[in-house]
């Protein structure tokens, strides 16, 4: 059987309630399925070169912060790019640190669902980018509909204490009467936990 691997392009320690609760560290990897007008890691994951890392190296680079998570209820949190793209990956680095850990991902939910790896998250971070249909795939160039059929699975199955739903204001993309119909929408869904903010375009 061949051995998991993260394909790793950074690891920042020590981020305080940025990324999770309590102090985290963010791995951010390799590999998304959206392609975002405006991404804000686009030239990170075009350019540089992942490190492929294996659930026990990964543990062995961050288990320094080992006594800073446990103290503050923080872990680790996977970003990227698309973090679910390696819900086997976090599985089995679950199995590594245990529960002692909070292992917190940020997602755009547009992975199959044997992906979503409920069974190992604690916290999902989940970027919708728009409600709208038309918004989203003119964005993201993707379809919003298997990201909200995976989010309803989430709520069913975790409940809406563990999920965080991002919603920003896009120049020239949407608008707050946008964001406004996007947070009604999601509200009706059952999310209770989101994070509004705006994109500045430079």
């Amino acid at each position: 059987m061949t051995e998991l691997r993260y394909p790793l392009l950074s690891l920042s320690r020590l981020r305080m309630e940025t990324d999770g609760a309590g102090v985290t560290t963010l791995a951010a990897g390799a590999g998304c399925p959206l392609r975002c007008k405006w991404c804000l890691n686009g030239r990170l994951l075009q350019e540089a070169k992942p490190t492929f890392v294996s659930p026990q190296e990964l543990y062995d680079r961050v288990k320094i912060d080992n006594l800073d998570f446990q103290a503050t209820g923080g872990g680790i949190t996977f970003g990227g790019g698309e973090a679910l793209l390696h819900g086997d990956f976090i599985r089995a680095f679950r199995k590594l640190c245990g529960n002692t850990w909070k292992i917190n991902v940020q997602t755009s939910l547009q992975v199959p669902r044997e992906q979503l790896a409920e069974d190992a998250v604690d916290c999902y971070i989940v970027d919708i980018k728009d409600m709208d249909p038309e918004i989203y795939r003119s964005y993201t160039g993707a379809d919003v509909q298997r990201a909200l059929e995976n989010l309803r699975y989430l709520l069913g199955k975790i409940g809406p204490e563990r999920i965080t739903v991002r919603v920003p204001l896009i120049p020239e993309y949407n608008t707050e009467a946008d964001q406004k119909a996007s947070l009604q929408q999601l509200s009706a869904m059952g999310i209770t936990k989101v994070d509004c903010f705006s994109y500045i375009k430079r």
